[in-house]
């Protein structure tokens, strides 16, 4: 599946807490998709990124869903270089 539109409103949620014992979600609103996705890829946590979810119009994107979108040739924003982030692939 893919963003039907990364200029279109996105939310994200997701979890700040380091352990598997997550109570209460954190939520991000974003003017747009790619905003919302590059947020989750490179500024996330593996483990929060893995938990989080990401909201686009009608579209719903659950953890391990939301790297193939920033990867993908159709995302519009410049990506941080590999090196700076890997450690959050």
């Amino acid at each position: 599946m893919d963003v039907k539109d990364y200029r279109a409103e996105a939310a994200v949620f997701f979890c700040k807490a380091t352990n598997a014992n997550c109570k209460s979600l954190s939520f991000r609103r974003f003017a747009r998709a790619s905003e919302a996705i590059r947020f989750a890829v490179e500024e996330l946590a593996p483990r929060a990124l893995a938990s989080c979810s990401l909201e686009v119009d009608e579209q719903h994107f659950f953890g391990r869903e939301i790297r193939p979108l920033y990867d993908s040739p159709d995302y519009p924003l410049r990506r941080r270089p590999a090196k700076l982030h890997s450690r959050r692939a």
